[in-house]
């Protein structure tokens, strides 16, 4: 009777396994892309999107940042290039910006580009719950989320991913 129930849970067995092996190889995000006119970051796996988050940027949010202190999220091409915690902000990954167009601009404007770009999440502030801040636009250039999909995308984005940020 034993190996009837065995025979029986193999196919079952089999199964599961090949759709957790399927899920996992969708899960290798390839790019994030941040289109800030939709306030959305897509996470992109062979070249779709399968996941999807409401963003805050910075408190300028038109425009491509142009230099130090002019609170806009920078728009082209980036990489993911480290990580760290902060009591601050939870979670944070660092957007390789500038890149060298980025400083070509800065300089030739006689300007400094700034730098210190992250993707993050929301402060714990006891006086403004974590709501109050994804209604907004926010930061000082940077790129916010909510901390529990901070904590989700912290998972799934390697260091070394591409992020293109478009207007």
């Amino acid at each position: 009777m034993r190996w009837l129930l065995a025979l029986l849970c193999l196919p079952m067995t089999l199964v599961v396994h090949a759709n957790t092996t399927a899920t996992t190889e969708a899960l290798n995000v390839d790019k994030v892309l941040v289109v800030k006119s939709e306030r959305k970051l897509h996470l992109i796996s062979r070249g779709q999107p399968f996941k999807s988050y409401r963003i805050s940027l910075g408190k300028q949010p038109t425009g491509a940042k142009q230099r130090e202190g002019d609170r806009r999220t920078p728009e082209g091409l980036y990489w993911i290039d480290w990580r760290k915690t902060s009591e601050n902000y939870q979670l944070s990954l660092h957007i390789s910006y500038p890149n060298a167009r980025d400083q070509a601009k800065a300089r030739d404007s006689g300007l400094s580009p700034g730098g210190m770009i992250m993707i993050h999440g929301t402060p714990v502030d006891e006086e403004y719950p974590e709501w109050f801040f994804h209604t907004l636009d926010w930061t000082e250039g940077c790129i916010a989320m909510q901390n529990s999909d901070m904590r989700e995308v912290w998972k799934l984005v390697k260091d070394g991913t591409l992020i293109e940020i478009r207007p």
